[in-house]
């Protein structure tokens, strides 16, 4: 604790983002950076706690309690932002982490919502400096392939190339293991490539991470589904242990009238499809939804909502609005979400933030409904029918949407994005080699233990815990990796 006054005498503080209107004319990373000095001062914040919750996320608790689920060693590289020892602070992040660079970008810092400084201050920003550690880093050279000293002649197939195979992949490579990534996209990254815009994540800080996995040994097959172009069960046949690293990429749907006309998406295949048109073409090609001059309407808040809004403003939309059904989140704690529990306070993201600077006012509108979805002629949407509600309990206390009468509002709208989270895997894999499932419909396989019902496959991440965060499916991966390691030569020292 290089500066035990620090957390009494500095004021937390973050780097300026882009201004809203600027970025909107390009697809690069809303965020500005700070310089080391400020950095080190943010540092000194760290209190040093002795029961520091901050790492110590916990599954049996997550999501309800924060605090980082990979278990970073926050106090000693905030210590050693604060000496200038920036070396010695990627070797702490990399002992848990394998990919501070994509975390310190995306992952929602559950661990700042745990923080100790938190339960009467502002926390540390423990985000930035994870964040400033790992480009530091690649910025120095620090960041090289490391491949394993030997192999051990032991082959492992991982299907799905988002963090937590990704993380998987490492670490079995690591370990001396034989990896294949699988992936049926035309790139690696899963949700990181596909998932995930381009303002919150260029893609080439992806391909830098995947660059250093292939120099070390991991092998990346693109453009293969396991299940339609490769039988599940031939890579049971080939290998000798199988990780299912899939994702929960089956969208929750809106059973409404209307839901067939065109102009109504999902929101990842909006997303998704304007990744690939911007990295292919630059947007040339028109191989995306374009939302320019348009009403749209997203249904659901949380990030992926948020992206379609940041997204549609940047084609250029007419106006963009966001429906979502749970009540406006409280500014400050309310007194039944005490710390360590994660804040369900009020966030304005970047999208919302840029929203209100071309609209003048937040797109979001909460506690409301969809009724149904009405078209033209033609079958193309062109509004959307809602109602506002309100939250009761039953005799239970189970909490169902009462609609209030009189609340009716049609609201214009030429594109629709659904945005509403994410049901489980998608079947095929699962089916084939005939996994149990649990009553989410994830494959079934025990925390810490990640085996299946069948011998030799394993899954992790969101295609066993359900939808979740970044920061989850790495630590799944990891953990997942150790498991696997075990199995096929009967320890492990993997951490």
């Amino acid at each position: 604790m290089g500066n035990p006054t620090g957390f009494l005498k500095v004021d937390r503080a973050l780097p300026d983002d882009r201004d809203p209107k600027d970025r909107l004319v390009d697809w690069q990373e809303v965020h500005e950076h700070m310089p080391e000095e400020g950095l080190r001062k943010q540092a000194s914040r760290c209190m040093d706690c002795g029961v520091p919750f901050c790492q110590s996320g916990n599954s049996q608790y997550a999501p309800k309690i924060a605090g980082c689920p990979v278990n970073n060693l926050i106090p000693e590289w905030n210590d050693l932002i604060y000496r200038g020892q920036w070396k010695d602070a990627i070797d702490r992040l990399h002992r848990t982490n394998n990919f501070p660079e994509f975390t310190g970008r995306v992952c929602p810092a559950p661990c700042e919502g745990a923080c100790v400084l938190g339960i009467n201050a502002p926390p540390v920003t423990i985000k930035l400096h994870e964040y400033a550690i790992a480009e530091h880093a690649f910025e120095e050279g620090w960041v090289n392939a490391e491949p394993p000293a030997k192999r051990s002649g032991k082959t492992v197939a991982v299907i799905g190339s988002g963090p937590a195979g990704l993380a998987a992949a490492a670490q079995l490579n690591k370990a001396g293991h034989a990896v294949t990534v699988y992936e049926r996209a035309d790139r690696i990254g899963g949700l990181l490539m596909y998932g995930i815009p381009n303002m919150k994540l260029e893609k080439h800080i992806v391909d830098r991470r995947v660059k250093l996995l292939a120099e070390e040994g991991v092998t990346f097959i693109t453009n293969t589904e396991i299940g339609k172009d490769i039988p599940a069960k031939q890579l049971q046949d080939e290998f000798d242990a199988v990780v299912i690293a899939t994702g929960a990429t089956k969208p929750r749907d809106l059973p409404v009238a209307g839901r067939e006309l065109k102009g109504v998406h999902f929101a990842m295949e909006f997303l998704s499809k304007n990744t690939k048109s911007l990295l292919d073409s630059k947007l040339e090609d028109g191989q995306y939804i374009n939302a320019k001059g348009k009403n749209v309407v997203v249904i659901g808040g949380g990030d992926t909502g948020t992206d379609c809004v940041a997204t549609s403003l940047r084609h250029g939309c007419e106006h963009v609005l966001q429906l979502e059904i749970m009540p406006r989140p409280t500014d400050q704690r309310a007194p039944g979400n005490p710390w360590p529990e994660w804040p369900k306070t009020l966030l304005v993201d970047y999208g919302q933030m840029e929203a209100i600077a071309v609209q003048g006012d937040d797109p979001r509108h909460y506690q409301v409904m969809t009724k149904k979805i009405v078209g033209d002629e033609s079958g193309q949407v062109k509004e959307v029918h809602t109602v506002q509600i309100q939250w009761v309990s039953d005799e239970n206390g189970r909490m169902s949407p009462q609609e209030l009468v009189g609340t009716e509002k049609v609201y214009p709208a030429d594109l629709v994005l659904l945005a509403m989270g994410f049901l489980g895997p998608e079947e095929l894999i699962i089916e084939q080699l005939g996994i149990e499932c649990d009553e989410r419909s994830n494959a079934k396989a025990a925390y810490d233990e990640f085996a299946t019902s069948v011998d030799g496959i394993f899954a992790c991440g969101d295609a066993r815990r359900g939808q979740s965060l970044i920061v989850w499916a790495i630590d799944e991966g990891r953990r997942a990796a150790r498991e696997v390691d075990r199995y096929l030569v009967g320890e492990s020292f993997l951490p």
